[in-house]
């Protein structure tokens, strides 16, 4: 799917902000982490998914009420829905010069009914000049989403029939909707009644 950048501006896609908070000294901290073992930005980018994937365990599946939607928060609490995993690694990224910004999907339940957008991440590395979506919501069964930069392997594919849709927006920042929902609700069940339908 062709992506299409909000701002034509890719330094927008490297700026920090209150919620992509890459100069936070946690940020910081988790990117020197894993620039350790990591060669070039390549391999860079793969270990931050792996690691938001895997260690930062989505709320719903560890029954965890609280709700983050900070970066640095993301990465202290090892807690969040795929809004703010998404956030956590495009923080992840950036801290580490790799141009990163967030997308979404539209979802919804087998008949149709119960639509929810939901957060990914789409990242630039050198050299193909496009942007290449990935998934850290985390696996369980059912759900394999690995780093894939030329085919994608993201938790869920669009069923186009049951009103499904791929959004091609790479937003610099967090849409309003998706921010607002996340800092308004006071815990995870609050959440699931505000989360929005569409972008």
């Amino acid at each position: 799917m062709q992506l299409i950048q909000q701002s034509p501006d890719i330094a927008a896609y490297l700026a920090a902000d209150e919620a992509i908070d890459h100069e936070h000294p946690r940020v910081r901290e988790v990117a020197a982490d894993l620039a350790r073992d990591s060669d070039d930005a390549y391999t860079y980018a793969r270990t931050a998914f792996t690691y938001v994937r895997d260690t930062v365990p989505h709320s719903a599946d560890s029954g965890d009420p609280r709700v983050t939607w900070r970066a640095s928060d993301v990465l202290t609490t090892r807690t969040g829905i795929c809004y703010a995993k998404s956030i956590a690694l495009t923080a992840l990224l950036r801290a580490h010069g790799i141009p990163a910004g967030l997308c979404y999907q539209r979802l919804a339940d087998d008949d149709g009914t119960n639509p929810v957008v939901h957060g990914l991440v789409a990242l630039r590395l050198p050299g193909p000049d496009r942007w290449a979506r990935v998934d850290p919501r985390g696996n369980k069964p059912g759900i394999d989403a690995q780093f894939s930069l030329e085919e994608e392997r993201l938790a869920w594919t669009v069923r186009e029939r049951l009103g499904e849709v791929d959004y091609p927006t790479v937003y610099a920042a967090p849409p309003p909707d998706v921010l607002h929902a996340l800092k308004s609700a006071r815990d995870r069940t609050e959440l699931w009644r505000t989360l929005p339908t569409h972008l």
